[in-house]
């Protein structure tokens, strides 16, 4: 792997930006999800009495816990806690000082309290994968605050590939789950006809994604396993092209599924995590610039690496048409395919697997730990060297730790695989495990509504007879409403709508709080339904009765003539899905008690100066719609940063190879040396090596000559050779 210094500031760039999506997400909910009044209060999740604050803490790790050492009650508090994440990470997305180990582990901790007392409405694998990559994050990122240097450090590398590991991790189970989840739609390559319509939110390019012919929609199945179950394996490959073909596969995947689906910050966090698989020479060919590299490869290594390359990709060309049977029927025009392997040879297939890849990543983690180690022995002087030592075998330890424990989610997807773990490792996880430090992944793992799209539709009346459907913002409802584009925002009610609808409503407790909250009119969560209450058809009254159905919604199809039609979306009735219920209901009131729902008193918001800070921005924010605020801060961010890159260039004109200054590691400095030294020897001037490498030490110590002055001496040198 070459130098990461870019492609980690770039890193570390994204996750700000994606932790300032999920927090301002989140906090435009929080009323209406975790709120006094809202489906499921937090207050309900913190008990006080009869404990210390260590104690409490012990119990759940959850910084809310401080609210009322500071007059806060528990909706304040968390409000102000997700206003704290959401400053910090705007903050540290327009300052590259503030992208700093500390301000990651303030983020990563407070997004961790939402997520202990978040519930049903934050249980998603986006959430886990956020909490993981965020505590990499801490590793990562540099110390700037304490030590006041964003210079490379010689373990970067180290701590960096934990990134691509976890990348691995969850491309590579994602695919595997697929086929061993048993689904007949992804076992006949049939998941992409269904997926289009019946995932949660799909957006507009979906339906005519859905128009697409069979053939094409089974052959997009087929890559998508070949993306995530058969180039993952190439992460870890020595060759370096390997891994940019890898990065461009998976950038081309995610991209794809984020034109056609409502995935919140998901994908864009997936893709912040391929930033592990560049490194410094290709972003500098994408931004067009010259790089300077020490590395020069004879012809011949370069012609076989090409031809290693060149064999890996026929190789994976060509597993994929004997394995899906790919045939070209020049009468239908179309490429027809089928799986050609049974779920018993997937199976071993998957034996014979995840044990060597788990050595791979053994053998790539050891790789760099010997790298990084070797320039640590040619930082030059004592002291320097040791603390350098000394911080490399810290992370080091840090990130052998972290891949160890990740052994054990990794390998759930092959049972026999995971009993074979040493049991420490198995012990270490459950100790960490409520941290969410490391996790299982696996998405879509069945195919959901092959027979029809089941969709919730809640109805209201004043009098029992006439009905009125409450149409959310998101979710399908209207048939001639368009899908919405709503990411990176999540809305988590539109969300378990899309769940509860797959099962009863006994399966889903939150949904006879949110009947509940509906007939006593409570704004925070009608504006989970409408942002704009004025949409809300019960905005001046309350409904005086609720009830709920069940339809199957498919997309609608082109014309016969191919034009297209009026309405996006067609359904048909299903089933009674919630009776027909009224405040003071024996049924609902039973159902409240069952679940535990009743009111527990309503506490007093506190009004001190920070609780009424809270509350002033709330009144700011309220009615604004989160998608609109949520890129309105990313484009503001990434503007300025702009702004500041074209300044900063105008004040520095050096070009990229002189102006990476603190970027060069000392392994590169002392190669440099060697190679002048021999170029010296050579010539017959060995006297000369001496002043030459006090001028190299001169440079890397004040590093302030300019390119033409560096050219200019360079030229003396070789005349006086």
């Amino acid at each position: 792997m070459g130098e990461i210094h870019l492609p980690r500031r770039m890193f570390l760039w994204c996750m700000s930006v994606i932790y300032l999506a999920a927090f301002v997400s989140l906090y435009l909910q929080i009323p209406g999800l975790y709120g006094n009044d809202g489906l499921l209060p937090v207050r309900w999740q913190l008990r006080y009495a009869g404990q210390t604050l260590m104690e409490q803490l012990l119990s759940l790790p959850t910084l809310l816990w401080f609210g009322p050492h500071l007059g806060l009650d528990s909706q304040t508090a968390m409000e102000l806690l997700c206003l704290v994440g959401a400053v910090l990470s705007l903050a540290a997305a327009l300052v590259e000082a503030l992208r700093d180990s500390v301000v990651f582990f303030c983020l990563w901790a407070v997004y961790l309290s939402m997520y202990q007392v978040g519930q049903v409405f934050l249980y998603f694998q986006w959430d886990n994968l956020l909490l993981e990559a965020g505590f990499l994050c801490i590793l990562v990122a540099p110390l700037t605050i304490i030590r006041g240097s964003r210079e490379v450090r010689e373990h970067d590398p180290v701590t960096f590939w934990l990134v691509r590991w976890l990348l691995f991790r969850l491309m590579f189970a994602s695919g595997v789950v697929k086929l061993t989840s048993r689904c007949p739609t992804w076992w006949g390559l049939t998941a992409l006809t269904y997926h289009y319509e019946t995932q949660c939110i799909p957006t507009p390019p979906a339906w005519f994604a859905h128009q697409l012919p069979v053939w094409w929609q089974k052959l997009s199945v087929v890559g998508t396993f070949v993306i995530e179950i058969a180039v993952p394996l190439l992460f870890f490959s020595p060759l370096r092209r390997l891994r940019l073909g890898a990065f461009y596969l998976q950038v081309l995947l995610q991209v794809l599924i984020i034109l056609t689906g409502n995935y919140n910050f998901f994908n864009l966090l997936t893709l912040t995590l391929c930033l592990s698989l560049l490194d410094d020479q290709h972003v500098y060919f994408l931004l067009r610039k010259p790089y300077k590299t020490l590395d020069q490869d004879s012809r011949l290594w370069s012609r076989l690496c090409y031809l290693l390359e060149l064999a890996v990709w026929s190789l994976m060309v060509f597993a994929t048409i004997q394995y899906f049977d790919l045939q070209l029927d020049t009468a239908k025009k179309a490429v027809t395919s089928r799986t050609a392997f049974t779920y018993h040879q997937f199976n071993q297939f998957l034996k014979a697997v995840t044990i060597p890849s788990v050595w791979v990543g053994v053998l790539s983690l050891t790789w760099e730990m010997l790298t990084a180690m070797f320039r640590c022995a040619c930082v030059s002087g004592f002291l320097p060297r040791f603390w350098k030592t000394l911080q490399w075998t810290v992370f080091a330890a840090a990130t052998a730790t972290i891949f160890s424990i990740s052994l054990v989610p990794y390998t759930y997807i092959e049972s026999e695989s995971n009993a074979r773990l040493w049991p420490a490792v198995h012990q270490a996880h459950g100790l960490v495990g409520r941290y969410q430090l490391v996790n299982s992944y696996g998405l879509f793992r069945r195919m959901t509504g092959t027979s029809g799209r089941p969709e919730v539709v809640i109805e209201g009346s004043h009098d029992g007879i006439a009905w009125t459907e409450i149409e959310f913002m998101y979710k399908p409802g209207n048939m001639s409403a368009p899908p919405p584009v709503v990411t990176p925002h999540q809305p988590r009610l539109d969300w378990q709508m899309w769940f509860a609808a797959l099962g009863s409503y006994k399966q889903a407790p939150w949904f006879t709080s949110l009947v509940h909250r509906l007939l006593q009119g409570k704004t925070d969560v009608i504006e989970l339904i409408q942002t704009d209450v004025s949409q809300y058809p019960f905005h001046q009254k309350p409904p005086a009765y609720i009830r709920a159905h069940r339809y199957k919604y498919w997309f609608t199809e082109l014309k016969a003539d191919g034009s297209y039609p009026e309405r996006w979306w067609r359904r048909i009735y299903d089933a009674e899905f919630y009776p027909t219920v009224h405040l003071g209901n024996s049924f609902l009131e039973d159902m409240l008690t069952q679940l535990g729902l009743k009111q527990k008193g309503s506490p007093r918001r506190a009004s001190n100066t920070i609780a009424k800070a809270v509350q002033w921005m709330r009144s700011q924010v309220r009615g604004v719609p989160a998608p609109a605020l949520i890129w309105t801060l990313i484009a503001g961010s990434v503007t300025l940063c702009l702004l500041n890159t074209l300044r900063n260039a105008q004040t520095d004109p050096r070009p990229p190879e002189q102006t990476r200054g603190n970027g060069v590691s000392e392994d590169e400095k002392s190669t440099e040396r060697m190679v002048k030294e021999e170029e010296l020897q050579e010539s017959g001037k060995e006297e000369e090596v001496t002043d030459d490498e006090d001028a190299i030490e001169t440079e890397d110590e004040e590093n302030t000559k300019t390119g033409d002055e560096e050219v200019v001496e360079h030229e003396a040198a070789e005349e006086d050779s």
